[in-house]
């Protein structure tokens, strides 16, 4: 075991200035038998999950959707972390949750390290207990009680804080660990520890050792016995015994760490002073970024601040270990940051070696931002003739177009399901409807930006007009869809809109080229960053986060994409619709003829559409009648799989499988068949169990139907007609964004329309409210002014 711990000792880094001189340890452990420790995992409410972890240490993370791979991880909390905003005591909660993350990553098979603060200030809590309780007695002894008043705390020298707290504090970290029955270990080193090379070995042979049991170590410095600080000794060559920065990084790098999370008081770095107006969050670090960056004070505790993380963090990216500084103390995130971290979501500052080829989403959302509004500046004309010409790419380009999606559908053969495979592919009839709609939405766009809805005389010389505008920029999200890039290209161009779009990675090939295509139409005009394709490794739970940046979030795809969407959008809102159950209920006044031509085009022709029927309701008088066995008969033809509603299997002698919910997207060859009683107990079903989408009633009497449209409370309510009418293509709309089932802004097939919104203009001469007051000069007129009429020709 000795020579194995030799092997694997500590090697100096003289070239850096920094050696990790040797030290002495002191060693606390409370454990738990291994026995016990699978039988924790699912104590805490942090999900479990399971990665791969094996990962040859070398060169650090690339991205950060890699640092779920992480196997061997430092946390570095920091003063401001670990102790309360008094600076006397602990933040028992947020130290709690804290020790929940780390023995979550623990049982997950990972092998976690703290570096941790916090003795001083558990020590000053105890001793100012202390002076505070003996100070009472004397004074109550000599000078009677109302002298307690003005009793004065001493300052309390830090070395013998940290001597009162550190069994303290160990103590404490036991008792939560022993929770997720995790052992921890206590590791004090000094200064003074740091110049014998056998000394270094022991500490590597302790922690490996200690890893090797599955026990936490818990590593600081020894503050009870450290002389004061050295200025600027951070990273010089001896590591100051204040600043657990640059021994979290050297703890890191020594020990061959894959991950080091440096938790601090501030979101990250930011590349202006925080709180300032034009402070922004930089999500990578570069090295060689730190000359553009001003860095300010240190935190209200503590003896590093953010430019000694800056430099032990470069430190320890250069050894190969990758970096992460993040906020540990704000109450919204603080109960996940850890996990969030090794998960790869966008939290803090990530520092990475390699810079991407082509820009930032962030700077992407600028890019849409300028252009976008340069795009609204267009005349109607010009907007008019970049989608036209956009079109004609889309026919000239064919060629190209075709063999980037076989590129794509060769690459998700066998991984990609017959539905999403035919949503994926391209063909010369789907790129000239493609042309089509886009000459509609052409067309449309004329009397789109700045068309005025209402004019109004508030005064004389006072006039109010309400204009239509683009929204700002959108954020479009779709899976397996390539057809939706020039669809909604040419809506956002339409409208004047900036654009962000997330294609899914199985259409990588035909989305690049269709981009392309649509910024060389842009270009015509100079407004080519208007519509931006994200191809970083964003997740789109990070997008969905992006809330100064993007106005309105539209997902299109499966049901489970945009309730994912829905749940991550943070102060965006989000035009969509989660489900698509539809329904369509058969009168019993309907026509033989037509039920089962409306029922097999709403069912077979396309289910996996969101506008597919998925529930049909029968009037019970239909039962046992011939339209019945044919509806049933041309199903099985079609191969549908039924499921029985709970009334129509009570009929039934032998019935088809039981539905296992009413509430059900089947997107497949399956349907669900339910007998009522009549329109008012097809409406009733309908609002139970619908998603407000589309509906549909087939019957020959008006009545009945016009009672059925005007109380069903859905976006499409149709007579006659199949389900899949509800398309923004089918209602002349040239294209769609997707189908929205929300009550504000756009229902239903979203196209050019639903992506404006107004502003008001007024325009006076020196009005001021005062003059409108009761002893004032003018009155108010509110008269309603013709709205001129655009030459759309």
């Amino acid at each position: 075991m000795l020579s194995q711990v030799y092997r694997c000792g500590f090697q100096p880094f003289n070239q850096h200035r920094l050696p990790w001189v040797k030290c002495t340890t002191v060693i606390r452990s409370h454990c738990i038998q291994p026995s016990v420790i699978r039988h924790v995992r699912s104590w805490s409410n942090i999900p479990f999950i399971t990665v791969p972890l094996s990962r040859t240490h070398g060169k650090s993370f690339a991205h950060r959707s890699e640092l779920k791979h992480a196997k061997r991880i430092v946390v570095k909390l920091g003063s401001a972390v670990v102790t309360r905003g008094d600076e006397c005591g602990l933040a028992l909660g947020r130290l709690a949750s804290i020790v929940e993350q780390v023995s979550v990553l623990q049982n997950q098979g990972r092998e976690m390290m703290l570096v941790t603060s916090g003795a001083v200030a558990f020590g000053k809590q105890r001793l100012r207990h202390e002076i505070l309780l003996s100070q009472s007695v004397r004074q109550a002894l000599h000078s009677g009680q109302n002298q307690l008043k003005e009793m004065a705390i001493p300052v309390l020298e830090a070395r013998a804080c940290a001597a009162a707290g550190q069994s303290g504090l160990m103590a404490l970290y036991e008792a939560m660990f022993t929770q997720y029955s995790i052992c921890a270990a206590q590791i004090l080193v000094t200064n003074l520890d740091f110049h014998d090379e056998q000394k270094r070995r022991n500490l590597n042979g302790t922690l490996h050792e200690l890893l090797r049991m599955n026990i936490v170590p818990i590593v600081n410095t020894n503050d009870a016995v450290v002389p004061p600080a050295e200025p600027n000794s951070d990273l010089q060559g001896v590591i100051s015994v204040k600043d657990n920065d640059s021994l979290a990084a050297r703890l890191a790098v020594e020990m061959k760490t894959d991950l080091l999370i440096v938790l601090s008081d501030v979101e990250g770095l930011f590349d202006s002073p925080p709180g300032s107006d034009d402070a922004k969050l930089i999500d990578i670090f570069y090295p060689g970024d730190q000359q553009s960056v001003t860095f300010g004070t240190k935190s209200r505790v503590g003896m590093g601040g953010m430019e000694a993380k800056v430099k032990a963090a470069l430190w320890a990216l250069q050894g190969g270990t990758s970096v992460v500084i993040a906020n540990g103390t704000h109450p919204k995130v603080s109960g996940h940051v850890i996990t969030d971290i090794v998960e790869g979501k966008k939290v803090g500052t990530f520092f990475s070696e390699v810079k991407p080829a082509g820009p930032t989403v962030e700077q992407q959302g600028e890019m849409a931002r300028s252009g976008g509004r340069m795009l609204a500046t267009l005349e109607p004309e010009q907007r008019a003739e970049i989608i036209h010409h956009l079109a004609d790419l889309l026919t000239d380009q064919r060629d190209e177009i075709l063999l980037a999606n076989k590129k794509d559908l060769e690459e998700a053969e066998g991984r990609l399901a017959a539905p999403l495979l035919k949503r994926l592919s391209l063909s010369t009839s789907k790129l000239n409807s493609l042309a089509i709609g886009l000459r509609q939405i052409a067309a449309s766009s004329q009397d789109s930006v700045g068309r005025v809805l209402r004019r109004t005389r508030i005064a004389k010389n006072l006039e109010l007009e309400q204009v239509t505008v683009p929204i700002g920029v959108l954020l479009v999200i779709f899976e397996s869809r390539p057809d939706c890039l020039p669809q909604v290209a040419a809506l956002a161009i339409a409208s004047g809109n900036g654009l962000l779009l997330k294609g899914g990675k199985e259409a990588a090939h035909s989305n690049r080229i269709l981009h392309l295509l649509t910024q060389e139409a842009l270009s015509i005009h100079g407004v080519k960053e208007a519509v931006q394709l994200v191809n970083t490794r964003e997740e789109v739970e990070d997008l969905c986060r992006l809330d100064k940046m993007i106005d309105l979030i539209i997902p299109r795809g499966s049901s489970q994409l945009v309730r994912d969407i829905q749940k991550a959008a943070k102060g965006i809102p989000v035009m969509g619709h989660s489900e698509g159950i539809c329904h369509m209920y058969v009168d019993s006044e309907a026509s033989v003829d037509k039920v089962t031509r409306l029922v097999r085009d709403s069912k077979c022709e396309y289910p996996a559409a969101c506008n597919a029927l998925e529930t049909l309701l029968i009037h019970r008088d239909l039962l046992r009648t011939p339209l019945f066995d044919q509806i049933i008969d041309m199903l099985r033809v079609e191969q549908v799989k039924i499921h029985a509603g709970p009334k129509f299997a009570s009929y039934l002698t032998f019935s088809p499988s039981e539905v296992k919910s009413l509430r059900t997207e089947y997107g497949d060859l399956e349907l669900c068949i339910e007998v009522v009683d009549n329109v008012q107990d097809a409406i009733d079903h309908i609002h139970k169990y619908g998603s407000s989408h589309t509906d549909v009633i087939v019957t020959e009497d008006e009545n009945t139907a016009e009672f059925f449209l005007q109380h069903v409370d859905s976006a499409c309510v149709f007579w006659n007609a199949s389900t899949r009418f509800s398309d923004g293509y089918r209602f002349g709309l040239g294209a769609e964004v997707g189908i929205s089932t929300s009550r504000i802004h756009a229902r239903g097939p979203v196209g050019l329309e639903g992506l404006l919104t107004t502003k008001w203009l007024l325009r006076g001469k020196d009005h001021v409210v005062s003059d409108f007051s009761e002893h004032g000069s003018l009155k108010y007129l509110h008269e309603n002014l013709p709205i001129p009429q655009r030459n759309t020709n």
